[in-house]
């Protein structure tokens, strides 16, 4: 039985194996950030597609459910070369998405160095420094710095006086 396809998922599938040898490098105009994220995970779960160490292709069951033949298998012999180049492809990827940018000057930027201060900072000193209120300094603590950046935020208080948050070791 094929699975029921939405009509993004179609267009998805059906440019990869037309058009990029079943690599998905091309989404429609109204897919962005999350709707993109939502129809690659529904693909991937349903195991329409699959990653290639570094890339997201069309998986046989994919091309099944679009109708397509599946492709021939690569022939011949796996050379050491080869499979250190897709290795060494695979870690340079995943270095490079392990690590975020972000960029000099910005409130982010101004934040950490806040926080890399011996003394560090209070939420109401970062607040006024940034203009941010302060349900926004802990949700940046949270997200960016600790799941983003993986920051180590630490915090003390001294009796009588207001939490200071520090970047820890």
């Amino acid at each position: 039985m094929t699975p029921q396809l939405s009509a993004s998922q179609h267009a998805i599938l059906a440019h990869a194996i037309h058009h990029t040898e079943g690599r998905l490098s091309w989404f429609p105009d109204n897919l962005k950030g999350g709707a993109r994220k939502q129809v690659i995970d529904a693909l991937s779960n349903r195991a329409l597609i699959t990653r290639d160490g570094v890339h997201w292709c069309v998986a046989a069951e994919g091309y099944d459910a679009l109708g397509m033949p599946r492709p021939a298998p690569a022939r011949g012999p796996v050379t050491l070369a080869a499979l250190n180049a897709v290795i060494a492809n695979a870690e340079a990827a995943q270095a490079k998405a392990a690590k975020p940018r972000m960029r000099e000057g910005s409130k982010q930027a101004q934040v950490i160095a806040m926080l890399q201060r011996p003394e560090g900072a209070t939420i109401a000193q970062i607040c006024e420094a940034t203009s941010w209120q302060s349900h926004t300094v802990r949700g940046t603590f949270a997200g960016a710095f600790k799941k983003k950046l993986g920051l180590t935020i630490d915090s003390s208080k001294e009796s009588g006086g207001e939490r200071v948050y520090r970047i820890g070791a």
